[in-house]
């Protein structure tokens, strides 16, 4: 999945060049903490070590690319899974973006809120 996944995010317009900005072409490290990430999100393995806001924080990222991300990362689990481990990793990325919009909207001021 992690690795159908990024294919995708690699191709595509909006998405892609944010990620290739960061990763350039080496994509192992990235794809190794994701494995990493997924299965202990999914399946409780021990392993994952990171903060993944604080990764994506500084980006150049908004809601259309969360939208994004989320729509492409939906497609690929249903393109090869079905029941409710897949339904579980979906709703999983959909709380994971919710949360970091809302986290980068904070962190930028917020509606009506003005950092200097």
């Amino acid at each position: 999945m992690v690795d159908e996944f990024y294919t995708r995010v690699r191709l595509d317009g909006l998405l892609g060049p944010v990620f290739a900005d960061v990763i350039k072409d080496d994509w192992q490290p990235h794809l190794d903490k994701m494995y990493a990430f997924w299965n202990a999100a999914l399946f409780g393995v021990p392993g994952f070590k990171g903060n993944p806001f604080a990764r994506h924080a500084p980006l150049p990222i908004g809601n259309a690319h969360f939208d994004r991300w989320l729509e492409l990362f939906t497609e690929t689990v249903d393109a090869y899974f079905a029941g409710p481990m897949a339904d579980d990793a979906k709703n999983r990325a959909g709380i994971m973006a919710v949360m970091f919009m809302s986290k980068l909207a904070n962190m930028k001021g917020g509606p009506g809120r003005v950092i200097m």
